[in-house]
């Protein structure tokens, strides 16, 4: 592996606050020294990135791409390590050992899965920790139950395997069984907290949206973290706060300020994805929302879904298909202004809930580069922290680019820092740090993805490099490079 310098750069470390022009030596996978004037290096590829921002990689604590395709986009929007925490996946045993052997770009890593653990022992449904299989279970019933003691005690020793296994904590989509049995959620906080990991929650619904539900989904969070103890990740507040985020974001700081270890993150996009067949699409729900079936989009096919007729019919017939649910205009300034609040919320952290790219022959994965056509996926998927950058920093002046790597780089990585040591050397940019750098266009770098458009890269990242080798050189992806390796846990 060759030495790396980045030259005359504006270095950017948000784990130390440096921010000033300064050169970066990469070395063995490693920063070997950043300073005003690093002599000249015997071999090393020296790279002039004057007028540039260089800092760590972007750490995404909630992405679903569990391939190459996605991978790729990510790449291009400055992120260098891909965690599956809100879902996770099962058996972890499988879904460390596939990506291993298929090659990833970025680094990896995954939760233990709360839904996967009770799909076996409540649905009988052994998972076989794909993505597509996750959805597909989303719509299952069964599952969502309210568990006897005896499945609570089997489900619970299910998730401390995978723990085990090198789960990063444990994902929680309590969001898709919303109506189970508070104390349930509760025995997963205390089995975290005695094994030193996180929850990464899709909380249930919030009170305004269904005022029959056994405890409000952000309260929940709040309560039971200070209770137990557990650090407790509340997963994009933005798309389950909706047009309540203030009060939501409001909840959080109390318990913040009580002492509680919450964190939370969020995404700068008015709409969501998940599985048509899971609770959110049902009618009477989606009414709750003021929203219709018109809201709804198919992925996969790109159809607009015409009328509750046609949403059930599709719920019934292919419940694992993804889908985009509309849920704030970002056209209107009152919602825009919503997707701000969550962002510029002191301490939230970025991170993209990125879904696989889907072709229309139900594929989804391609080692082709540009990808073939067709495919589709959340425009968050390639843009979220471009878009976020764009809106935050260059557009609104919210954020301070020491801060932008904060909330992208540094804070994400400090979440799972107890859990997985590897971390620990993430999301910085100082000596003996991992070489995974971003190199970014200050000025320019921008989200080019759409709604209808999905796939379209970010622009403005030069140069990235994950554990020092270049994925990224000069704006253009390196498709021979697959440096990504494992993140694991390791719970006490």
């Amino acid at each position: 592996m060759a030495d790396v310098v980045f030259r005359r750069g504006r270095v950017v470390d948000p784990g130390s606050g440096h921010d000033a022009v300064a050169d970066v030596h990469i070395r063995d996978g490693r920063v070997e020294a950043v300073g005003d004037a690093i002599g000249p290096v015997e071999g090393a590829t020296e790279i002039d990135v004057a007028g540039l921002v260089v800092g760590p990689g972007f750490v995404d604590l909630h992405s679903h791409v569990h391939s190459v395709a996605g991978h790729r986009l990510q790449a291009l929007d400055g992120v260098t390590t891909a965690l599956d925490l809100e879902a996770g996946l099962m058996p972890l045993r499988r879904g460390y050992a596939d990506a291993a052997a298929e090659g990833r770009p970025l680094n990896y890593g995954f939760s233990a899965s709360w839904t996967g653990a009770r799909a076996r022992v409540l649905a009988g449904i052994e998972p076989d920790a794909s993505r597509g299989g996750m959805l597909s279970v989303l719509g299952v019933p069964a599952w969502q139950a309210t568990s006897t003691p005896e499945q609570l005690g089997r489900w619970l020793g299910v998730l401390e395997e995978e723990l085990a296994d090198g789960g990063l904590g444990i994902g929680v989509l309590m969001g898709y069984a919303p109506y189970s049995d508070p104390a349930e959620f509760l025995a997963v906080a205390r089995l975290a907290a005695r094994a030193g990991v996180p929850t990464f929650t899709h909380v249930r619904e919030i009170v305004e949206a269904d005022p029959s539900i056994p405890v409000d989904g952000s309260e929940e969070i709040a309560v039971v973290a200070a209770e137990t103890g557990a650090a407790m990740h509340h997963c994009h507040v933005n798309s389950t706060s909706r047009r309540h985020v203030d009060r939501v974001l409001a909840t959080l700081d109390r318990a913040r300020a009580g002492g509680s270890r919450v964190t939370v993150e969020a995404y700068p996009y008015g709409a969501g994805s998940t599985g048509i067949g899971a609770y959110f699409p049902e009618p009477e729900r989606l009414a709750r929302w003021g929203m219709t079936p018109a809201n709804i989009t198919i992925l996969r096919t790109g159809e607009r879904v015409a009328d509750e007729a046609r949403l059930r019919e599709l719920r019934a017939t292919d419940p694992g298909a993804a889908c985009v649910l509309e849920y704030l205009d970002e056209e209107k300034v009152v919602d825009r202004e919503l997707l701000l609040h969550s962002l510029a919320f002191p301490d939230s952290i970025v991170a993209s809930d990125a879904m696989p790219v889907v072709w229309p022959d139900g594929t989804s994965e391609s080692r082709a580069w540009p990808l073939p056509a067709g495919g589709s996926t959340h425009p968050r998927t390639a843009g979220t922290f471009a878009k976020s950058l764009r809106l935050m920093v260059r557009e609104t002046a919210t954020w301070t680019w020491s801060e932008a790597f904060r909330r992208c780089s540094y804070l994400p990585a400090r979440v799972l820092d107890d859990v997985a040591p590897a971390m620990r050397s993430k999301g910085r940019l100082a000596p003996g740090s991992d070489a995974d750098v971003v190199v970014l266009e200050p000025g320019s770098i921008t989200d080019n993805a759409t709604y209808f458009d999905s796939t379209r890269p970010s622009t403005g990242v030069r140069h990235l490099v994950v554990g020092g080798t270049p994925v990224v050189r000069d704006g253009v992806l390196d498709t021979t490079a697959f440096p990504g390796r494992a993140v694991r846990g390791e719970p006490r």
